[in-house]
């Protein structure tokens, strides 16, 4: 037992009832903020976590945040490409469903370490899917990712476009879809949801938890925030010469408290729907945003001017991609409530209260991209 530790636990130690939710990857950005919600709307939760890129921190105010349910809500530092430390978890519980979050997901980083990935993201999640298979579990939410569209030949993207991915990140997403539907067609007891989400941004609206990666982000909404607070000097915006409407790239940039309650649904869905099957649904607000309108848009939030330096473009990055989210609407009942200037506010909210992240630390940061 020494891979484990508990690191939340307020109430009986046996979880073996129904509705016991295994989240991997619980402790990250998305992770945490769909633990949460499933909390608050009753579930048993065990976080698994190797707390790579996250910390422990934000399963303790998960817990708090979730008032009285936060007693259903249990932690294990544990990595799934370790399959021995997953078999002890599920001998200690019985789990009805997996959501899925634990990988490594930096398109630039994943270029540069290719084999880093491709160990990380699909031997973790086939020793997952071995041990859920062994104990009976075999309902599933995977967090896929729109990278899997490549550089889309029209947009938006809907969930039957060709698949062709720009980079090793996206690539071990999209291997993963196939492993999984494969897996449903050898054993149709399997029912699985892939989550095509696009660009999570935002963070919960208390400020308590929010995005927090470790070293340089690779993503432009912490960058952004990172200069906002005063840790960095300058934002990078890589290319400023794509074909669209300002000459840097557009994305979906959707709230993550949109995405946690997506992956509710979908969790709702696997559970009433026998002949689900395995079926995938974009996760988006079906708008595209440039990134210098993001960055007008958190300048307005935060009540500062953000300094730019562009730079070119970086391999594996796509100009243009926004989704299509009628299937998610029709299908989940779900449909993306926050704007823009939400997602900008919340993740303002955020920053002001906690300019370190979960660390408190008056270190600097090196300003390099």
């Amino acid at each position: 037992m020494n891979h484990f530790r508990r690191a939340i636990s307020n109430g009986s130690d046996h979880f073996y009832q129904p509705k016991t939710i295994l989240v991997t990857g619980g402790a990250g950005f998305i992770g945490s903020h769909t633990t949460l919600q499933l909390l608050l709307e009753g579930y048993k939760v065990v976080v698994i976590d190797n707390l790579d890129n996250s910390v422990e921190e934000s399963i303790k105010r998960v817990a708090d945040l979730a008032g009285k349910n936060g007693h259903n809500l249990y932690f294990f530092q544990v990595d799934i490409r370790e399959k021995d430390a997953l078999e002890m978890v599920f001998a200690l519980a019985r789990f009805d469903a997996v959501i899925h979050f634990a990988g490594l997901k930096a398109v630039a980083e994943s270029v540069a370490k290719p084999l880093y990935y491709y160990r990380n993201n699909m031997i973790g999640t086939i020793n997952l899917l071995e041990v859920m298979g062994k104990h009976g579990c075999k309902k599933l939410v995977f967090s896929s990712s729109a990278t899997v569209y490549g550089q889309p030949k029209v947009v938006p993207c809907t969930e039957d476009f060709p698949l062709s991915t720009m980079n090793p990140y996206g690539r071990t997403k999209l291997f993963v879809e196939e492993i999984a539907r494969d897996l449903h067609v050898a054993d149709p007891e399997w029912r699985i949801i892939l989550l095509r989400y696009f660009n999570p941004v935002g963070a919960h609206p208390s400020g308590l938890i929010g995005e927090d990666p470790r070293g340089i982000p690779n993503n432009l909404m912490p960058f952004l925030q990172q200069v906002a607070v005063g840790r960095r000097s300058e934002l990078t915006v890589f290319g400023r010469d794509y074909p669209t409407r300002d000459g840097t790239g557009v994305r979906d940039y959707v709230h993550v408290m949109d995405l946690a309650m997506g992956h509710v649904a979908a969790l709702r869905k696997v559970f009433t729907t026998k002949d689900i099957g395995c079926t995938v649904y974009n996760l988006g607000t079906g708008k595209g945003t440039s990134v210098l309108e993001m960055v007008a848009a958190f300048e307005k939030a935060c009540g500062k001017k953000i300094p730019l330096r562009f730079a070119e473009r970086r391999p594996g990055d796509c100009s243009e991609i926004y989704a299509s989210t009628e299937k998610a609407q029709t299908e989940l009942n779900w449909k993306a409530v926050y704007g823009v200037e939400e997602m900008c506010r919340d993740q303002w909210n955020w920053a002001s209260k906690n300019p370190w992240g979960y660390q408190l630390s008056d270190f600097m940061v090196d300003d390099s991209p």
